[in-house]
């Protein structure tokens, strides 16, 4: 069986404990910390108050990122695959000379 670790998250002035796989830990701890961060700056650029609308503000911020990520992957992934059509093209134009 696995051990579980026990931790305390604080999120917009929230604590939220945790049990997770201690692997998770930095990764959990470094999500919270950007959180807090980015809270933070639209508290500080946009003068929102409201704690739901910095944490939806927030999660948007990180939802897009993640999406436009997944996108430019997508469009990379189309480039590859359009240049290796090309080179086994080229490959099978070169061994049906011969």
């Amino acid at each position: 069986m696995t051990e579980r670790l026990k931790i305390k998250l604080s999120i917009a002035d929230r604590v939220y404990p945790l049990t997770i796989d201690p692997a998770q830990e930095e990764g959990l701890r470094k999500a919270a910390k950007n959180i807090e961060q980015l809270a933070k700056k639209f508290e500080q650029n946009y003068a929102v108050r409201d704690k739901q609308d910095v944490l939806a503000m927030c999660a948007l911020q990180f939802a897009s990122k993640i999406e436009q990520h997944g996108i430019e992957q997508h469009e990379d992934h189309e480039e590859v695959m359009e240049r290796l059509r090309s080179l086994e093209g080229l490959v099978a134009s070169k061994l049906s000379v011969q």
